[in-house]
């Protein structure tokens, strides 16, 4: 994140209000639940602290909902119960992150996925705060996408309870963390470059301000954002240790970025035409074996339309 974004949080100054509305809802709950979760190891644990420790959460994020649906309406409370939500998350990942079992992979593994989907959010609000929607968390962003989070949860907790052990390769998770913050560096980076001209969905119509971005990480790969997001999606499965879904989320990456970024090409070469091409000779996609559309491949356009079916 560029430094001015960084002074901008701190300042809150060029912040649009919901802007300014998640991040002080994912601090305040994130805040609550890192206490209440490390009270035990700060204080001792005592019978009247086992309560606080466990049940406390719960009843927290019931009365900090509560408050929420109390003070807010609409979209502001659409807003504020999601950063609240991810700002428990990510207390919870840290918490978990502390074990010294299986479930420290699944508490880091949280901790990325709830930064992830918070910072989607704020990156629009910092530099395209117009399209600022709910979607911009993407929390809902396909049936496909949950279905893939829900089967990496299960495959975890099956290995984790009948092989214990596969879980404990920390090393291994370490690297898989490292990976997923080497992409979201890189997407957040393609989005602050992009600021109005970056957007979460494919536009088949030219704005009249659309600019083709070809500098900073843009200068690097041709889809930065794209390639951010398909290393950390495997990172997250390197992260939990999961052998299978880390050959599926691979295998599934791979193929939607190489049908999505065919057709945002064949859109870029409509609006940008010789520009956009010559850009195309200078610079790849940045993704493996993924060459986007290539005008004049008459190869590559029947293959590609035989994987559009």
């Amino acid at each position: 994140m560029p430094q001015w974004c960084i002074l901008d949080l701190i300042r809150m100054k060029n912040v649009c209000p919901a802007g300014r509305q998640a991040l002080g809802c994912f601090l305040v709950s994130f805040l609550i639940f890192t206490t209440s979760f490390f009270s035990g190891s700060a204080l001792g644990y005592t019978s009247e602290l086992w309560a606080l420790n466990y049940w406390g959460p719960a009843l927290y994020f019931c009365l900090l909902n509560f408050i929420l649906r109390y003070c807010y309406k609409g979209f502001t409370y659409e807003v504020s119960v999601r950063s609240a939500f991810l700002g428990t998350a990510f207390a919870t990942g840290l918490y978990l992150a502390t074990f010294e079992n299986g479930l420290c992979v699944f508490g880091l593994y949280t901790m990325v996925l709830s930064m992830f989907h918070f910072s989607e959010f704020m990156a629009v609000a910092l530099t395209n705060p117009k399209t600022l929607t709910i979607d911009s968390f993407i929390l809902n962003h396909s049936l496909q996408y949950g279905v893939a989070a829900v089967s990496s949860w299960i495959e975890w907790a099956v290995e984790y309870y009948f092989f214990p052990d596969m879980k404990t390769y920390f090393w291994i998770s370490g690297i898989g963390v490292a990976m997923c913050v080497g992409g979201e560096i890189l997407r957040k980076s393609a989005m602050f470059t992009a600021k109005t001209n970056f957007n979460h969905t494919v536009q088949y119509v030219k704005r009249p301000d659309h600019q083709l971005v070809t500098h900073g990480v843009y200068a690097l790969c041709r889809h930065p954002s794209y390639v951010g997001w398909f290393y950390w999606s495997i990172g997250t499965q390197i992260t939990l240790l999961n052998p299978f879904c880390l050959v599926v989320y691979a295998l599934a990456s791979w193929t939607f970025f190489r049908e999505r970024v065919y057709a945002e090409e064949l859109t870029l070469l409509a609006f940008f035409g010789p520009q956009y091409s010559e850009y195309q000779t200078k610079v790849g996609t940045g993704l493996p074996f993924i060459q986007g559309h290539v005008p004049g491949n008459t190869a590559q356009d029947l293959r590609d339309d035989h994987w559009s079916y």
